[in-house]
């Protein structure tokens, strides 16, 4: 397989690393790659930078010209992300609008609904947030039991979510509700689009060890949303939020271990400075997440090849959600033995709270990778009953 560019995908490389060079600078170059779509390390820096993306067709730059787009297809996407990760500029904040409810809507929405709400993501003047999980719902996303029922042009919700990643910065939030009382199961929930700020929404955050609380309880009751805010049919937001499910796992991890190339290579340059480097056991596992970066690689050029030929991501996003975010965990882990006794400290800044680094972010933060977007476990039951042919897990 040949993994050189064309000559219109190396022109376009170029266009993307002359904006950058242009763009990228000042307090922008200065947060470097810090932050994600979870995390508010420097918020108000990100902001304006998603802004600066948005400005020129970066936010969005895959969706259709006519809706404000590039239409850019999947290589070039992939290759914008290399670029982006390679140039270390600032973890993007419109994850969520951007890479999970934007196509979705242009999948499934009507015209009204994708000009009403596209150009406000692209312009990040509305950021969004995920309503999926419950605490009697996570990973069996079925047992929703939020509610809503129509009194006359309005949706009224009530019930609880969870893990709500950045609930209380969002303006709107996409909502699997169970829309037919008398259903069970996947069968008649309905995929509203709810408006944040309004009486009938609190918002409380779970504060954890990494010392944030970027995820939220969210507590609707009587909240409000306008009747044609629903997206898909009424009673069939079960295939809406399998599509978010399958953009939450696709092509923003493609060129993601390029990023992570960079956190193990920080890694054995700890190692080499304090030692670490004259255990052979510490090297062998080195060694081992160095191997794993090229798997991650060359697994992520084979979705991308199925992509291309498809247009859909089938079970490999499975295998790639699966993999990567177990060999991230394992890298954490590997962290904490090259820090030996000094994983024990961090910095504390009076008050209770103390300042994690890089390393302890890694460590801490990585656990929830193998849980957000689909459990290890459940990508394994995908994996099993869809590729290999395993019988169903027993209901």
């Amino acid at each position: 397989m040949d993994f050189r560019d064309t000559p219109s995908e190396a022109a376009f490389r170029d266009e993307v690393r002359g904006w950058f060079s242009e763009h990228l600078v000042g307090d922008f170059a200065a947060l470097g790659g810090r932050g994600g779509p979870a995390d508010e390390e420097g918020w108000d820096v990100r902001i304006e930078w998603e802004r600066l993306l948005g400005a020129d067709r970066w936010v969005g730059m895959s969706w259709p010209a006519e809706y404000g787009g590039r239409a850019l297809d999947y290589a070039q996407q992939v290759i914008f992300n290399e670029e982006y990760a390679r140039a270390n500029a600032p973890g993007r904040i419109s994850f969520f609008g951007e890479g999970l409810f934007a196509p979705t809507l242009i999948q499934f929405g009507t015209d009204e609904q994708k000009r009403r709400f596209l150009p406000k993501i692209q312009s990040v003047e509305e950021l969004w947030c995920q309503g999926f999980s419950e605490p009697n719902a996570g990973s069996d996303l079925a047992n929703v039991q939020t509610r809503a029922v129509l009194d006359g042009d309005e949706w009224v919700i009530n019930g609880q979510k969870v893990w709500t990643t950045l609930a209380h910065r969002a303006d709107w939030c996409f909502v699997v509700t169970r829309t037919d009382p008398e259903s069970k199961s996947h069968h008649g929930l309905s995929y509203l689009l709810v408006p944040m700020h309004q009486p009938g929404i609190e918002v409380r955050p779970l504060r954890q060890m990494t010392g944030s609380a970027e995820f939220n309880e969210v507590f609707f009751t009587d909240a409000r949303t306008a009747r044609e805010n629903v997206l898909g049919p009424v009673g069939e937001g079960w295939k809406v939020a399998m599509a978010t499910l399958g953009f939450e796992r696709g092509t923003a991890f493609l060129s993601q271990q390029l990023g992570f190339q960079r956190e193990l290579t920080d890694l054995i340059e700890v190692a080499q400075k304090n030692g670490a480097t004259a255990d052979p056991v510490v090297r062998d596992k080195l060694a081992g997440h160095y191997a794993g970066v090229q798997i991650m690689k060359y697994n992520g050029m084979r979705m991308l090849t199925n992509l291309l030929h498809t247009g859909v991501l089938g079970p490999e996003s499975s295998i790639g959600k699966l993999y990567w975010t177990n060999w991230h965990r394992s890298l954490g882990e590997t962290a904490m033995d090259v820090l030996g006794t000094d994983a024990l400290l961090v910095e504390h800044e009076g008050d209770g709270d103390y300042h994690l680094d890089d390393l302890h972010q890694t460590f801490m933060a990585s656990r929830a990778e193998t849980i957000y977007a689909g459990s290890s476990e459940i990508q394994r039951n995908i994996i099993g009953e869809r590729v290999l042919g395993l019988p169903r897990e027993p209901r």
